[in-house]
This record gives C-alpha cells, structure tokens and sequence, in this order.
C-alpha cells in the first residue's frame, strides 16, 4: 500500500494534480493568468461583518453513515449497507475497536494500481459493482466507488446543507442557489428539495452525469436545476456580466485543478477573484455565501479575514472554523476542512 498522506495536503490536490476533471471531478477552475482581463481587487469601505469563530460543525453517527473507527492512518465507516476502510493521514492515534471489526470491511481502497474507477479497491468479502443505494436525510443517491478514494459524497457537508434548507424554508420566498465546483450534487438536491431554483457548475462531465444520476434516484427530476459543465470562474463572471443573481451560493474549491478547457486553478492564488465575484453577483436581499476548504496549509483564520473583508458594508455574520465528524467508537473528532460562511 502506498504511503498515507495528510487528506489536507493530498485527499483532493494531488489527484488532480495527476489527472485533470475527468479522473478528479472536484476539479473545476481557471487561473488568473487565462483571463484576458485579471480582475483589479481593492479593500471594501463599510463596516467588517460581526464574526462567530471557531464555529466547530459536527456530524454524528447516523443510519445513513458514521465513522465507526480510525487510527493507525486509516478510518474505518459506515455507508448504507457497507463497511469501508480508506486511507486518512490524520488519524495518528491507534485503533479503538478490535481488529475483527475492520476486519469485517466490505471495501478496502489501495490505490495500488494506476486503474480508473474500481480496480484500485479491494474487496475481501463479496466482488462489488461501481455504485450503490445510498440516502441522506431521505434523500436516495448512489455511493460509487472511485479511482480517487472518494465515494460520491462527503458526509461532513451535512451541517452546511441542513442550515442551507433551513435558510431556503425560513425565507418564505423564491429562493436561487449557486453550487460551485458541485460534484455529485447532494447540496443541489437538499436545496431544490427545500424549495431553492438551483444551478450547479461543475467542469467535470462525468461528475454532472453522476449527480443527474442522483437527480434521478432521488425523485426529484421535477425540480428546477440547471446542470452545468463548466469552469467556475468563467462561469461566475458570466452571470455577472448578464446581470444573474442569486440568494445563496456555494463553493468547495480544491487547492490545485483544471477545468474543462484546461484552465488551471490555484486556490491562494483565485480564490480572492472568485469570493469578489460571488459577492457580485448576490441578490439584493442574499441569505448567505459558504466557502469551503479542503487540501490548503492554512488555517481557517485566512478565508475568515478573506470573507469578512469580501462582505465589508453588506451586515451579517461571518462564521468560521472547521467540519468534523464524530467517531463512534472512541468519540474522537476527526477534522475533514476549514469553512467560512457569510449569513445576512
């Protein structure tokens, strides 16, 4: 087995790093280096936002998932019906549970091949297919095992989406959302569900392929979502161009990756551009604007300072700190990402 790297260093940039969007699908963007005007960024006038940090959001076991165990490199976790073991560089401490409990893992992943989709896993009870029948808050999709450890979904994002839907149902209006850098979808269907227009941009095909996917399973093939292939950037400043607005936005950009016309991304060098932008292209009545981290070596005091200076005159609260998820065995707290987020 190749070698445990830290999921913040590693998890997302390295994969994109050797393989672009299609072998990564987290990785949408452009560089500020393949725009023809690089956009000029000033500081703000206006009162700074009033500020919650550390904000610590958790993720408890559930029936649809739970971090059964971790140590020694690995974790070890419940999704729907399987037991999977991945690897993950945190978890410097040592095993809780016995070793016959890992050793009941319906899926293991390797990385030990160069193979794309499921050949890098290992499965030591029953031979898998790609994909399986997964829920989140009654919401059906498919977990999928990928070439890149990952499965389709990050759990860890349930804080963020569960006060998204409560923001759309307490809004008691037509409500649009932008999900940036989208993946699979899941923060789309929790917000058409509650109510939301959405649009999801992703610059990888495969990734909106899986999320219509999702649409499909989930029953939700008559809500309004707009899935599109698409760099982030350029997207963002598309809308601003024609005048688009939107009440929420989302975004979870990698630390380094290529979009569709291979556009390169660097996150400390365009993540300024594109929080100014998303500040642009708000409604005049937002709800709320949530940044989240992954792969980056800082800590979540930088895209604080970033959020708070981006929203400076516009009111509201920037909350800041990191996701975890609560393991069950031992109750330790794994940390999964660094977020900020501006609520009005």
């Amino acid at each position: 087995m190749k070698p445990f790297r830290d999921k913040r260093r590693d998890s997302r940039s390295h994969q994109l790093a050797k393989g672009g969007a299609e072998q990564a699908p987290r990785a949408t963007g452009t560089a500020s280096g393949n725009r023809t005007a690089p956009r000029v960024l000033s500081r703000r006038d206006g009162a700074l936002p009033a500020e919650h940090l550390p904000l610590i959001l958790e993720v408890a076991p559930n029936a649809d998932y739970a971090l059964l165990d971790s140590g020694a490199g690995q974790k070890l976790e419940q999704y729907g019906p399987y037991r999977i073991v991945r690897p993950e560089g945190q978890a410097i401490w040592q095993k809780a549970l016995p070793a016959e409990n890992w050793d009941r893992a319906d899926a293991i992943f390797t990385g030990d091949t160069d193979e794309e989709g499921i050949g890098r896993w290992r499965f030591p009870r029953t031979p898998l297919g790609e994909t399986w029948p997964m829920k989140h808050d009654g919401i059906d999709y498919l977990g999928r095992f990928t070439s890149f450890r990952h499965v389709g979904v990050f759990p860890e994002q349930a804080s963020h989406w569960d006060h998204m839907a409560g923001l759309i149902a307490a809004a008691k209006r037509p409500v649009k959302v932008l999900n940036l850098f989208g993946y699979t979808g899941l923060a789309s269907l929790v917000a058409a569900r509650a109510g939301a227009e959405v649009t999801h941009v992703d610059a990888s095909k495969k990734a909106i392929g899986w999320a219509r996917e999702n649409q499909e399973m989930a029953g939700l093939s008559q809500k309004p979502i707009r899935w599109i292939i698409d760099d982030a950037i350029k997207f963002a400043e598309r809308e601003e161009r024609r005048g688009s607005r939107y009440d929420i936005i989302l975004f979870d950009p990698p630390a380094y990756g290529r979009g569709p016309k291979g556009e390169v991304w660097q996150l400390f060098e365009d993540l300024p551009d594109l929080t100014d932008i998303c500040r642009s292209i708000l409604t005049p009545k937002p709800l709320a604007v949530v940044l989240t981290a992954y792969s980056i070596r800082a800590s979540f005091f930088a895209i604080h300072a970033l959020m708070r200076d981006t929203f400076a005159g516009m009111g509201g609260t920037v909350e800041s700190g990191e996701l975890i998820i609560r393991e069950k065995s031992a109750g330790r707290a794994l940390s999964t990402s660094l977020f900020s987020r501006w609520v009005a």
